[in-house]
């Protein structure tokens, strides 16, 4: 398998072929779990176990490290070219904070788990949750040349190995949504010369490669060192992966290209099938076992959203995971991540299934309709062409190709010719209305918002309706909304300082930690001090953010430090105006009277648009309460 190929040149330091692979999670043991400092594999219970470590499993591993839970984790195989280095370098972040890789031959493999290790090549192979206590999952891994199964128990299971996951098949969670789109291969290369051709003649990321020899998009991943991944339709069975040979590759590149490379290197190619899909659920059996990343959602490749929605799964499991572990949070309250998670998984696929649509409008104003090609191939599996010797069907499907793309030909692509003409039209209205292919979505980037889950919604929220992507691209415009994420400003730490910081770094990524943001009155400090003792209660840390306006930072230096005393974690910081409109509370829609509550992931728990009517201490018990699912 060429893969193996890709991982020894960069110096992976595994060789097996296993597609999936068992990513050890030893979390730090904390109350209502086990004391062992070892793990067998046989009678300790891990806390946590991720299976699949690209990127969304490994800045999982991140982001729980960072919120002190130590860990094992043993990366897999990368799904998309253009992920390898992420990996490369969040595995590179995880040796930074003290992890150490073990290859999957090592004698440390299955026989002793202690924390921050890299462990490598090891399969899931089956998952038993009989046991109302814990998770029993069978692994496989080859020891000393030949393979081994163990079991390794524990109490949450994390499946993050991919569009193909071995998790969700074997938990039997279905997909939803579109299958078979399209069936591709992949071919990932360097070429230095190509590269700088076109760092001097057309820069760019993305190619949309229609002529009369060949069709593909090409991904420019680095220009200046050649690297890149081209994508090409694939119709089997009459044509096979045998098809394209590194050899047969490196031609059809250059006839892509339409000029000769001398050093093109053919480093992979693989075969895979574009999906617009979320699974019917993204956990099951009592929240033990929950998906994230590609294993929950698989996206068409349009507008980037399968890794950024991957890693926003991980930023908002991270912090549920943890309070759960830490005895903050009983396990129910996993089941807002599915709440929270799912709907916006859904909401991106029916946005890259538009995005997808829009991209293959310009080969269809040129005559060369996707769909027209799918339901040839269609038709020669299931028609009269099926009748015909495999052979023969693959001369068909050439031949009819070869026609296809003839209508690219400058004798018919032309102003003077009159199909011609009206193709080069429809082409320049389609860019000019910019209805093609969108490679920024800032709104859905950014201003996602959950509506129900681990959070406090407005009364008005109920009655929103489901929102339907347009396609096409919309302007992040900032909410303080629950469910929102907190938005941006700059502020000073201390106004004694030139620290300039974001609203945003008031969060802490090393704690489970909420924030809430009120300004310097009397009102708003007797609410955080109702909500320290509260968070005391509910064993969950807190830290007041008091936000000063820009003209008053010099009148009462001490007023915090008085108004919250006995409690020290908070913090003063100062508005940095950039203009009469920037105000935080204004930006907010809120009164300074009013107080913001954010959770470790950056979203908003809860908020008061103006001073609190009620008891401070009661409002504060429903809002943890609601948020933590604890009574």
């Amino acid at each position: 398998m060429g893969f193996l190929r890709f991982m020894r040149r960069h110096n992976y330091p595994f060789k097996n072929k296993t597609g999936n692979q068992a990513h050890l999670l030893r979390c730090m043991q904390s109350r209502g779990f086990s004391k062992n400092e070892v793990v067998d594999g046989n009678n300790a219970v891990l806390p946590v176990l991720i299976i699949g470590a690209g990127p969304v499993g490994l800045v999982l591993s991140i982001l729980l490290t960072k919120l002190d839970l130590e860990h094992v984790v043993s990366p897999v195989s990368v799904a998309h070219f253009s992920q390898y280095k992420l990996a490369m370098l969040l595995r590179k972040q995880l040796e930074n904070l003290g992890f150490k890789i073990c290859a999957a031959e090592s004698s440390e493999g299955h026989e002793h788990f202690c924390e921050k290790k890299i462990m490598m090549g090891h399969e899931c192979v089956s998952i038993d949750a009989s046991n109302s206590d814990f998770l029993t999952i069978t692994a496989s891994t080859i020891d000393k040349g030949r393979r081994v199964e163990w079991n390794i128990n524990c109490n949450i299971l994390i499946g993050a190995d991919g569009a193909g996951s071995t998790v969700r098949k074997l938990v039997g969670i279905e997909m939803r949504g579109e299958k078979d789109l399209q069936k591709l291969v992949s071919v990932h290369f360097f070429s230095k010369g190509l590269g700088q051709f076109l760092l001097q003649e057309n820069p760019g990321m993305l190619f949309f490669i229609f002529n009369t020899e060949a069709i593909g998009v090409l991904v420019a991943h680095d220009l200046r060192q050649g690297e890149f991944v081209l994508q090409i339709p694939f119709y089997p069975p009459q044509q096979t992966i045998q098809d394209f040979s590194p050899k047969a590759c490196e031609k059809l590149i250059i006839k892509l290209i339409g000029r000769k490379f001398g050093d093109i290197d053919v480093i992979d190619i693989k075969p895979w099938i574009m999906h617009a899909e979320v699974a019917e659920r993204l956990t099951c059996c009592g929240n033990r076992i929950l998906l994230a990343g590609d294993a929950a959602h698989r996206f068409p490749p349009a507008g980037g959203f399968g890794m950024n929605t991957g890693i926003q799964d991980a930023h908002n499991l991270s912090w549920k995971i943890a309070s759960v572990m830490k005895g903050i949070a009983p396990f129910s309250m996993l089941n807002t991540y599915d709440i929270e998670r799912r709907p916006i998984a859904v909401f991106n696929t029916e946005l890259s299934l538009k995005n997808f649509r829009a991209a293959m409008s310009v080969p269809a104003a040129l005559g060369l309709d996707p769909t027209v090609a799918n339901t040839v191939h269609q038709f020669i599996i299931n028609g009269v062409g099926s009748i015909l010797p495999s052979g023969l069907q693959k001369v068909a499907l050439d031949g009819i190709f070869t026609l296809g793309r003839a209508q690219l030909s400058k004798s018919l692509l032309n102003e003077s010719n009159p199909l011609g003409s009206s193709r080069l039209a429809k082409l320049r209205h389609i860019f000019e209305e910019g209805k093609s292919l969108q490679l920024q979505f800032p709104a859905e980037d950014l201003g996602f918002r959950y509506l129900q889950g681990a959070l406090v919604p407005e009364s008005n929220d109920i009655d929103i309706p489901a929102e339907v992507p347009t396609g096409r691209r919309r302007d992040y415009v900032p909410s303080a909304s629950p469910g929102s994420r907190l938005p941006h400003m700059f502020v000073r730490l201390n106004r004694l300082t030139e620290e300039i910081v974001s609203t945003l770094d008031l969060v802490s990524g090393d704690k489970v930690e909420f924030v809430l943001i009120i300004a310097p009155l009397e009102e708003s400090y007797h609410l955080a001090r109702e909500a320290f003792k509260v968070a005391e209660k509910f064993q969950v840390s807190l830290k007041v953010c008091v936000l000063w306006p820009t003209d008053s930072v010099e009148e009462l230096e001490n007023g915090s430090k008085s108004a919250l005393s006995p409690w020290k974690n908070y913090a003063d910081v100062y508005e940095i105006k950039r203009s009469k409109r920037s105000n935080w509370w204004d930006m907010c829609k809120m009164t300074n009277r009013g107080a913001i509550l954010v959770r470790p992931d950056e979203h908003i728990a809860w908020r008061t648009t103006s001073e609190l009517a009620g008891d401070p201490r009661l409002e504060m018990q429903r809002v943890f309460s609601a948020i933590l699912g604890v009574n």
